[in-house]
C-alpha cells in the first residue's frame, strides 16, 4: 500500500470511528430524555455534531474521540468553539424565539474504550 493509500485508509477509519462515537453520544443523550434535532448540522458558520432539545433548551454538542477523555478535550480548539457558537446562533436565529432561545454548549468526550463523558456548558453560558 502506498503512503497516499495508507493515509486515505486512516482517514476512512477515523471518519467511521467518529460517526460511531456521535451515534453513541446521541443514544446517551436520548437516555437522558433529550430529543435529537439534527446530526452534523451545517450552517454558514460551521458544523455542529449534534443538536438536541431537552425541554425548552437546545443543546449543541461537540463530539471528540481520542485515546482518553483528557486528550479528546484537548482537541477542542478556540477556533472550533467560535465556529460552533456562530453556527448555533445561525440555527437559533431561525427559531421562533430567535437569539433568545435557551441554549447550552456541551462537549461529549469519547475514549478508546467507547466510554462517554458529557461536559455540560463546556464552552458557553446559558
Amino acid at each position: 500500500m502506498s503512503p497516499d493509500q495508507a493515509r486515505v485508509q486512516r482517514g476512512r477509519v477515523s471518519q467511521s470511528a467518529g460517526r460511531l462515537a456521535e451515534e453513541s453520544v446521541a443514544r446517551a443523550y436520548m437516555d437522558r430524555g433529550c430529543e435529537v434535532i439534527a446530526e452534523r448540522w451545517r450552517g454558514q458558520g460551521g458544523e455542529i455534531d449534534l443538536i438536541l432539545r431537552q425541554g425548552e433548551e437546545y443543546v449543541f454538542v461537540e463530539v471528540k474521540k481520542s485515546s482518553s477523555h483528557d486528550r479528546a478535550a484537548e482537541r477542542i480548539t478556540r477556533r472550533q468553539i467560535m465556529r460552533i457558537c456562530s453556527a448555533a446562533l445561525e440555527f437559533c436565529g431561525r427559531m421562533p424565539a430567535g437569539l433568545l432561545t435557551a441554549m447550552r454548549f456541551d462537549a461529549a468526550l469519547v475514549d478508546r474504550f467507547g466510554r462517554i463523558e458529557i461536559v455540560e456548558n463546556a464552552f458557553g453560558a446559558n
